[in-house]
């Protein structure tokens, strides 16, 4: 597994396609604000051509934001390797954590970025009602029968 940056990949694959296929658009849309995910820096992970997973972060005056995180391979490591990298990147960047925000129904993603280290800071109620304005085809209840309503920001303070 070989683990690069967007920019360098960029040239070699559709990232904006890859963004559709598996978020069902470009756009991530948080009570923040609206983000082009094939715009926004990032890394990748490639083995034998394929795309087996991506982070996509953004800068902020105090930490790194991250937008979005997708492995195609569960139970592999990618995931975790790619917020190694990340979280290496923040350090040499000299900013104290990394912080991201998830819906309250998602679970999974809960329980991931959990067990590595990250813990639940705020909590933006009625942040996807907002969000939804701004993209109101995000589902209202999600496949595991939680209504969407919230946000969760998690952080995780780096050594």
């Amino acid at each position: 597994m070989h683990y690069l940056t967007l920019e360098e990949i960029r040239k070699d694959y559709d990232i904006p396609h890859l963004f559709k296929q598996h978020w069902g658009s470009v756009e991530m849309v948080t009570s923040k604000g609206i983000y082009h995910i094939d715009h926004l820096k990032g890394y990748a992970a490639v083995e034998e051509g394929e795309i087996k997973g991506f982070l996509t972060y953004t800068v902020e005056s105090d930490h790194v934001e991250i937008i979005s995180l997708d492995s195609f391979e569960e139970k592999k490591g990618i995931g975790t390797e790619l917020l190694r990298i990340l979280e290496n990147h923040t350090k040499m960047l000299r900013l104290a954590s990394t912080q991201l925000i998830t819906t309250n129904d998602n679970i999974h993603s809960l329980l991931f970025y959990q067990k590595r280290g990250y813990r639940i800071t705020d909590i933006v109620r009625d942040g996807v009602i907002k969000a939804r304005q701004r993209k109101p085809n995000i589902p209202m209840i999600a496949e595991n029968g939680i209504p969407i309503c919230d946000e969760l920001v998690l952080t995780k303070v780096l050594d």
